[in-house]
Parts: structure tokens; C-alpha cells; sequence
């Protein structure tokens, strides 16, 4: 795919939503933070339910690590991998009362040395929560760059530096929601939904479907 159609698909999403953020409800840095350990393998739907009861009891690190382990798996246990997501989450906020007085630091080393933590989580949180041009690749962001040829890599890792290579500028704090919602309601796993797709003639997808 040449960067004139790469940009001309950029700017259609960036059209059709200007101003995109995460699915996830927070209202802080650190309950953004927790609610994305607690998406890994679960939906933003379940993770929600489970955080419009949590964070009301539990809005910061200290009232949380406060819950303990039992405590905290007794408002996600309807979300998957929950105990171990549980530990993690404990452990995490006591590291942050201790270390980083209850605050979610801005470093990358920092957030990826947590425990439940990783690249992707880092990504998310440096983005939405401060900004930063960053690009977390999910499943839905990979099997999106993937098909299109917008980015294409064998890896989420692949997909994330071909990503921070040919996404211009100004499309770079955006472009991790663009593609993330595209692939959650139009490009979806089973049988993307060409036909109602405003990038439909842009997109290198060899199978297009008339959905």
C-alpha cells in the first residue's frame, strides 16, 4: 500500500470520528490503568460493569490495595482470569502507594515493570491517558492493519513498528482508536462488513464481503 492511500484512509476515520477514545469508563489515570489489566481476554463491556462497582469503593491505588486480594475478586469475578488478574492488581497498587505516592507514573520502564502489565497496557495508558503517540496493537488492530495492508507484520510487535513508521504525525495520538473500534463493528473477525465500510475502496482485502 503506497502512503498517499494509507493517509487517505487515515483522514476518513479521523472524518468519521474526530475525537475517538477508549470504550473502557475511568476517570483517572489509575482506574484507566486497572481497567486495562483487567481487559486482557475480556471485553470492555464486561470490564465496565465490573468497574462501575469497583471504582466507586475503590477510586485509587490506596483504597484498593486497602481491599486485598479476596476483597477485590469479590467485584471481577465475572470478568476472566480473574484471580490471577486479582494478585496482579494488589500488587500493582501497593507498588504505587510505596514507590509513586498512589500516582500513575509517566515512564514507559515504570508501567511495564508492574505486574500484569506489558507493552500493550503501557501503550494504551501513555496514550489515553497522557497523550502520547503511541500504538497498542490488539487483536482487532492487527487482524485491521493486517487485511487492509495498512500495516502488515507477523506479529503484534511487526504490526506496531510498520505502524509508528508510515502513520504521519498528526494522525499518530488517534490512530490506536481508529483501529481499534474499525476492527471491533466493521472489520470483524468472522465476516467483516465491507459493504457498510467507508474505507471499503481503499482497502487491499482480497475477500471483501457485500455485508
Amino acid at each position: 500500500m503506497n502512503q498517499q492511500k494509507r493517509i487517505e484512509i487515515l483522514s476518513r476515520l479521523r472524518d468519521n470520528n474526530p475525537k475517538p477514545t477508549t470504550e473502557l469508563e475511568y476517570d483517572t489515570p489509575f482506574q484507566l490503568l486497572i481497567a486495562v489489566i483487567l481487559s486482557a481476554q475480556a471485553t470492555d463491556v464486561g470490564v465496565n460493569k465490573a468497574t462501575r462497582k469497583l471504582f466507586p469503593v475503590a477510586p485509587d491505588a490506596y483504597s484498593m490495595a486497602a481491599l486485598g486480594v479476596d476483597g477485590l475478586k469479590q467485584y471481577i469475578k465475572t470478568i476472566g482470569l480473574f484471580n490471577a488478574k486479582a494478585e496482579n492488581v494488589i500488587k500493582t497498587c501497593q507498588r504505587l502507594v510505596a514507590e509513586y505516592d498512589g500516582e500513575v507514573p509517566e515512564n514507559r520502564e515504570v508501567l511495564e515493570s508492574l505486574p500484569g502489565v506489558g507493552r500493550k497496557t503501557a501503550n494504551v495508558v501513555l496514550n489515553t491517558a497522557f497523550g502520547w503517540p503511541t500504538i497498542a496493537v490488539d487483536t482487532h488492530i492487527f487482524r485491521v492493519s493486517n487485511r487492509t495492508k495498512l500495516a502488515p507484520g507477523k506479529n503484534v510487535n511487526q504490526v506496531e513498528q510498520k505502524l509508528l513508521k508510515v502513520v504521519p504525525a498528526e494522525f499518530k495520538v488517534d490512530v490506536h482508536h481508529w483501529l481499534i473500534l474499525h476492527g471491533r463493528y466493521t472489520c470483524i473477525a468472522r465476516k467483516p462488513r465491507c459493504g457498510s465500510c467507508i474505507i471499503e475502496d481503499l482497502c487491499e482485502f482480497k475477500d471483501k464481503t457485500s455485508d
